[in-house]
């Protein structure tokens, strides 16, 4: 399975790694701290396969009605028509400010540009071991930066749905709102945990839990991620 980061365990220092400069213009200067929305439509259930049979383009209304994880990906690379690039990934505990662990992409090279044609989950898979200490976090803060092409980012959205077992833990849906053309940016997300029942299960399943991240611009879904998680880590 592709694993388009590296990862890098920080959980004793507080500090970001450097990112090598890029051509890119400033998004702002300000990190943005987005909260995920709190009143979120209930849309009709829907399946996977019913997705891939629309012939109007997916919306963020389409994929709040998915009631388990994708085993598939919902659009293409090649929909990622304004070059959206993930670059940098950090997670931290709020109330102490501990840096949990921080990914980055590497660096761009010919062979990677090969490896991601043949592979359709090239830059859009990642795999996450956590301890089962994670689990019982209430407020986690995940900084993201990326990058943007030379067309501007309207409406740019994110709606995140977490499943244990094909069961909905939680799903947040967050707003980047307008970025600039050729801009570098930099947000994080504040997530608010539920209390969950199924923790001692997900310790203990490592790798059953998941994730599908919608990105969508103009509500147009122009990107598709998936993660899988264990909180098994120290066992």
């Amino acid at each position: 399975t592709a694993k388009p980061f590296t990862r890098r365990d920080t959980a004793d220092c507080g500090h970001s790694s450097a990112v090598p400069p890029r051509d890119r213009k400033s998004g702002g200067g300000v990190l943005k701290r987005l909260k995920s929305r709190k009143s979120q439509v209930d849309s009709r259930p829907v399946t996977e396969e019913e997705l891939r049979r629309k012939s109007e383009p997916i919306s963020p209304e389409d994929v709040m009605g998915l009631q388990a994880a994708t085993r598939g990906y919902l659009c293409k690379l090649e929909d990622n028509i304004y070059n959206i690039d993930f670059v940098r990934f950090k997670i931290r505990e709020l109330e102490t400010n501990t840096v949990l662990f921080e990914i980055s992409k590497p660096p761009h090279s010919d062979e990677d540009e090969e490896h991601r044609e043949r592979d359709v989950s090239a830059g859009r898979f990642v795999r996450y071991q956590f301890t089962p200490a994670f689990l019982r976090l209430r407020n986690v803060g995940a900084t993201v930066e990326f990058t943007v092409g030379n067309r501007p980012l309207n409406n740019f959205r994110m709606i995140e749905r977490h499943y244990f077992h094909d069961h909905l833990l939680k799903s947040f849906d967050f707003d980047f709102g307008f970025c600039i053309p050729n801009s570098c940016n930099t947000c994080e997300h504040i997530y608010e945990f539920p209390q969950l029942s199924e923790m001692c299960q997900m310790v203990d399943r490592p790798y059953e839990t998941r994730s599908d991240s919608f990105y969508f611009v103009d509500n147009r879904l122009v990107m598709h991620n998936k993660a899988d998680y264990a909180y098994n880590g120290g066992h």
